[in-house]
Order: C-alpha cells, then sequence, then structure tokens
C-alpha cells in the first residue's frame, strides 16, 4: 500500500511539473510573438496532455502525465487564487456601486445562453435531458481566462474590466444555481422543473453569497488591522492566505462556488492598509498558479473522440456560446458603458466557459443522459471559447488604443 501511494505521489509531481514546465516555456513563445500569454499555458497543456504526447507510457506502462482527482484539486486551487488576486482589484464600494450593472449583465449572461441553448438543441433534434444540461453547460463564464488577458494588457483598472469581474461574479452563481437544478433533475428523470423551487433556490444562492461578502467584508480588516498580533515576517501574508482558502471552502460547504469566497475575501482585503504588502505577495502566487490552472484545462481536452457529426453539433454549439454572451452581456452593457465597443469587450470576456461546462459534461455522462458524442462536441466547445476569447479580447483592445490614439493625435 504505501508503494503504490509513493508511486501515486510521483506520478503527480511529474504530472505538475511536465505541465508547468510546458506552460512557462509556450507563455514565453507566445509573449515573444506578441500573442496572449495565457493561450500559450493553455495549448501546451493540450500539448503535453494525456490525450497527446502525454498519453506516452514511461514508467510501468502509465502515461507521462495523469488528470486524477489530485490534479484536477490542484486545478480548483490554482483557481481560488487566481480569484482572490482578482478581487484585491476591486473594493466592496466599488463592487456595490456597480451592483445594478454587474447584476444586469450577469444574469443575462446567463438567462439568455440557457434559454437560447435548450431550444436550438431541442430544434435540431435532441432529447429535452440532453439540451438543458447542453444549456446549463452554456451558462457560466470561466472567468480566469479574461483576468489574465486584461492583466497582461494593464486593464484590469478600466470601467469595462470591472463589469466584467462583476457580472462574472453573479455569473458564477447563477450558473451553480442552474447546474443544481439541472443535476437534481437528471439524477431523478424530471425534465419539468418546479419554478417556485428553482426561484427559491436562486434566492437562496443569492442570499449565501450576500452573507459570505458582509462576513467577509466586516471580519477580515478587523484581523489584519490588529499590527501587534502580525509583527513576525509573513504572518499578514500567511493570514490572508488562510483566510481566502477558508472561506473559499464555507462557500463551497454551503453550495457556492469555492471562488466566490476567494473573490470576496480579495475585496475585503482590498480595502485594507496592508493592500499593496498582500499585492506583493499574490503577484508571486500568480506566476505559478495562473500558468498551472490554464495548462490543467487545457490537458483535460480529449479530440480522440472527433467525428463529423461531433464537429456538426460543437460548431453549433460554439456559436450558440458566442453569440448568446454577445448579446446576453455586450447588449446590456451599452447600457451603463454608454460606449459599443467597450460594452462589446464584456461581451467578449464573457465568452470563455470553463468548469462549469466541464462539471455538466461530466454529471451527463456519469448519468448516462449524455452521448459520448454529445459529450465530446462539450468539451470541444469549452476548448474552442477558452481558446478564442484571449485572442479576440486582445485584438479587439488593440483596436480600441489605435482607434484612441488617431482620435489624440488629430
Amino acid at each position: 500500500m504505501a508503494i503504490e501511494s509513493t508511486s501515486s505521489l510521483l506520478h503527480i509531481i511529474i504530472t505538475i511539473s511536465v505541465l508547468l514546465f510546458a506552460a512557462k516555456i509556450f507563455a514565453e513563445l507566445f509573449h515573444r510573438i506578441k500573442m496572449p500569454v495565457v493561450l500559450g499555458e493553455l495549448l501546451a497543456g493540450i500539448i503535453v496532455g494525456p490525450f497527446a504526447l502525454g498519453g506516452i507510457t514511461i514508467f510501468n506502462g502509465e502515461p507521462l502525465v495523469v488528470l486524477d482527482e489530485t490534479v484536477r484539486h490542484i486545478g480548483e486551487i490554482s483557481a481560488i487564487v487566481i480569484l482572490f488576486i482578482a478581487g484585491l482589484e476591486i473594493t466592496p464600494r466599488e463592487f456595490l456601486k456597480g451592483g445594478a450593472a454587474s447584476f444586469t449583465v450577469g444574469s443575462l449572461g446567463v438567462i439568455v445562453p440557457f434559454f437560447i441553448g435548450y431550444y436550438v438543441f431541442t430544434i435540431i433534434g435532441l432529447e429535452a435531458i440532453q439540451s438543458l444540461l447542453i444549456a446549463t453547460a452554456l451558462t457560466a463564464t470561466s472567468i480566469a481566462i479574461s483576468i489574465q488577458v486584461l492583466t497582461e494588457l494593464g486593464k484590469m483598472k478600466s470601467k469595462e474590466a470591472r463589469l466584467i469581474l462583476g457580472a462574472a461574479i453573479v455569473d458564477d452563481i447563477l450558473a451553480i444555481a442552474a447546474l443544481s437544478v439541472v443535476t437534481t433533475m437528471v439524477q431523478t428523470g424530471n425534465t419539468t422543473p418546479n419554478v417556485i423551487d428553482i426561484t427559491f433556490l436562486i434566492l437562496k444562492i443569492l442570499g449565501l453569497f450576500a452573507v459570505v461578502l458582509i462576513g467577509a467584508i466586516i471580519v477580515v480588516p478587523r484581523i489584519l488591522h490588529v499590527e501587534r498580533l502580525w509583527r513576525s515576517e509573513g504572518s499578514v501574508e500567511g493570514i490572508t492566505t488562510a483566510a481566502f482558502f477558508g472561506t473559499a471552502g464555507i462557500a463551497a460547504f454551503v453550495g457556492l462556488s469555492p471562488i466566490v469566497g476567494a473573490f470576496s475575501i480579495g475585496m475585503a482585503v482590498a480595502s485594507t492598509r496592508v493592500i499593496k504588502q498582500i499585492e506583493e505577495y499574490v503577484s508571486k502566487l500568480g506566476i505559478i498558479f495562473a500558468p498551472l490552472f490554464f495548462a490543467i484545462i487545457g490537458a483535460q481536452v480529449d479530440l480522440r473522440g472527433v467525428n463529423l457529426n461531433v464537429l456538426y453539433v460543437a460548431g453549433i454549439m460554439v456559436a450558440v456560446a458566442i453569440v448568446t454572451k454577445l448579446i446576453g452581456c455586450g447588449l446590456p452593457a451599452i447600457i451603463f458603458l454608454k460606449e459599443k465597443s467597450k460594452a462589446m469587450n464584456v461581451g467578449i470576456g464573457m465568452i470563455s466557459r470553463g468548469e462549469v461546462g466541464l462539471i455538466v459534461a461530466g454529471v451527463g455522462v456519469s448519468a448516462g443522459a449524455l452521448s459520448t458524442d454529445i459529450y465530446t462536441s462539450v468539451i470541444i466547445m469549452v476548448a474552442v471559447t477558452t481558446i478564442i476569447t484571449p485572442v479576440w479580447l486582445k485584438m479587439a483592445y488593440k483596436k480600441e488604443d489605435a482607434s484612441e490614439s488617431t482620435t489624440t493625435k488629430s
């Protein structure tokens, strides 16, 4: 048993080493060719993942790279770190100030993809339960992708970046609610949900988020501002790290996404006197955890089951994924930002799908509700939207900066 445990640990260590090394190499390459670094990290994961080069057997007849539960958990921990760092960019006051905009854009960013997705895939002949699962996979935004691009471009302080952040948190909360409802429906076989039950569930989840956020805002500054307690080197950083991991765990325990808890602590810390000290510390964490997260996401892409039917369904799925976020998030953003180009950037920034899409696909397959072809199509949709978002967002900002430069000169 001890030998097996050591072998498993060794395999995980090698996997993390290969993924991180490849991610940094590709990040360097993409930086030099002026492409989004995050795209290089994603492609690195795809290339050295277990379904490509990482599938080569190296020792004991097992592949070089494994994607077991431990590696996936490391990916989830990395996402928690990324969202804590993102939370540092916005204070609770700024978040509440943009509350109406964030709630409107985030809500429509879930509602529009869900209903359009459901009806489109019902029309092309899929069963109701499969259409519901696909619709759910189309709802949630993988905000970590956009955060990295906005940080790389120095746009994290812009109005649209703050709107993307706020809307993505609302989006994530509502997507978790949708996932909870659809998972229950899949497990029970009931495809006619009770509207009252769904409404209460959504209100409950929003209420839990409010409790977590208010608790973080009240407690965290009070703890960090007691200077006499934190005199040894690294105490403030250590307590902050414990706080955002602990709150992520509490959020998960009460039915929220862990990243929502981490984001709440980030916002709470953003209004403290130690913000500069924490920013300097977490910038080092981001150097490791961000590329590791994106490499692990990329490594989950399995294209071995691709056929014409898969490509047909995946093509429709990608089109719906893009159009519904541009409509659901981009159009209402015009009302709040007053500029079409900046509103379009919000829509683009919300296109990337991620963890929720992969979770939905896994739930569907495990329950026997999704066929192998539909499962592969969902994975392709997640991969394609994740890859095109950083490229498109960078191009949009480049065009916007060039336009502003021309206007200034004239």
